[in-house]
């Protein structure tokens, strides 16, 4: 018998043991495809889903049956009216097998899809900084405009280099993220900086500001210098745009846009600019360097979960195609490449554009990702591989 209940605790007699151990119910179930009989034990004190869970885990089965184990265990041991949900595949006999006050000739339909990587919640973040580091580098350049009489009138004083510390000291202390405050007059400080230096000391202060965008009373502050006339983001975005041969602001730069996405207040602008923002980093995928790689395709992923949940038909066209242009490169790194197929299957997924997605040949980018050596690059492009089949 399928999916037999081998004992109980209410027959009298003793209660069965696998493995050395007692337990209230130990079923047989039969997977089909030629598989040995497997023994699924459970006591009426445990939770049916994590003992579907765990089982799932130690014999090496898809998550996929998580959801018809449970309603098994549950039907079996008397803790519920049970009905088959005919939508889902029996892991016992394959098909929809018969309950009792059910009609037996329910059709058996495949389970729905269920997919590892896809499709992505929540944003990714660029957190890491070497703020001392930072520090001392706005520190060695203002001493260099300090010595240069032409440039000297650039120079911070003292006092304001000082400010600019105790900005720093507030980002380094993230257990006081919830509470800490910053005042307008020291973000100011830092954009002026931004505004003002020449465009090759310009790195260290767009990384301060990477940061800042993180810390909630940080971003809303700056927030106030991007809805003003003088947008300080596409002011970066132009530096950016027109010397795209400095490379620290251009990684940078392109971390700090990754990094809007932390805060919702930036969603509308991030929508709103997507154009400009996409275009100024759309050579970093191409870089020979791993971290402009990876930086872009954060970006990428980062647009396409937002642009999802914004319901942008247009924006999400215009990141499926660069998602999909990141994955067919063929020299990129693992994770970047990973990155860009999650975007993609989560596109295709949850957005507007599966029917893009598979005239641009979306089979041929799966199907090549599936063959990768990396895990995590196989087990998403078999997600794609399995949208492609699905209706």
């Amino acid at each position: 018998m399928i999916g037999e209940v081998v004992d109980g605790p209410d027959d009298g007699m003793k209660r069965p043991v696998l493995d050395g151990i007692e337990y209230d119910y130990v079923f047989d179930v039969d997977i089909g495809d030629g598989e040995p009989i497997r023994k699924l034990p459970y006591n009426r004190s445990d939770n049916a889903y994590d003992a579907a869970d765990k089982w799932l885990l130690k014999e090496n089965l898809p998550l996929s049956y998580r959801q018809q184990i449970v309603e098994f265990i549950l039907q079996n041991t008397g803790q519920k009216d049970f009905a088959l949900d005919p939508s889902f595949r029996d892991p016992f006999t394959g098909s929809s097998a018969y309950v009792p006050g059910e009609y037996s000739n329910m059709s058996a339909t495949a389970a729905k899809p269920t997919f590892k990587h896809i499709p992505k919640k929540g944003m990714l973040v660029f957190d890491v900084a070497q703020f001392d580091g930072i520090l001392k580098k706005i520190t060695e350049f203002n001493n260099a405009l300090l010595s240069d009489q032409e440039k000297k009138h650039l120079a911070f004083s003292d006092l304001e280099i000082s400010r600019l510390g105790a900005l720093v000291n507030v980002l380094k202390d993230t257990s006081h993220y919830h509470s800490s405050k910053f005042a307008d007059t020291d973000v100011a400080v830092l954009l002026r900086l931004l505004k003002t230096w020449p465009i090759t000391m310009i790195f260290p202060v767009i990384d301060t500001l990477r940061m800042l965008i993180l810390h909630p009373d940080g971003a809303n502050v700056l927030l106030q210098h991007v809805e003003a006339e003088n947008d300080i983001l596409m002011e970066i975005i132009k530096k950016v745009s027109e010397n795209p041969s400095l490379p620290a602001n251009l990684l940078t730069s392109i971390r700090l846009f990754s990094n809007l996405f932390k805060n919702s207040c930036y969603f509308n602008w991030l929508q709103r600019h997507r154009i400009e923002v996409l275009d100024a980093f759309s050579s970093c995928y191409s870089s020979p360097n791993k971290n402009f790689q990876l930086s872009y395709s954060t970006l990428i992923l980062n647009y396409a979960v937002l642009l999802i949940e914004k319901k942008d038909l247009e924006g999400q066209s215009q990141v499926l195609s660069a998602a999909l242009e990141i994955a067919e490169e063929q020299n990129l790194e693992v994770d970047s490449k990973f990155r860009a197929l999650v975007a993609t299957g989560s596109l295709m997924l949850d957005g507007l554009v599966k029917r893009i997605a598979l005239d641009f040949d979306v089979a041929n980018i799966a199907k090549a990702a599936k063959a990768s050596k990396d895990s995590k690059v196989s087990e998403v492009g078999a997600d794609i591989e399995l949208l492609t089949k699905t209706s």
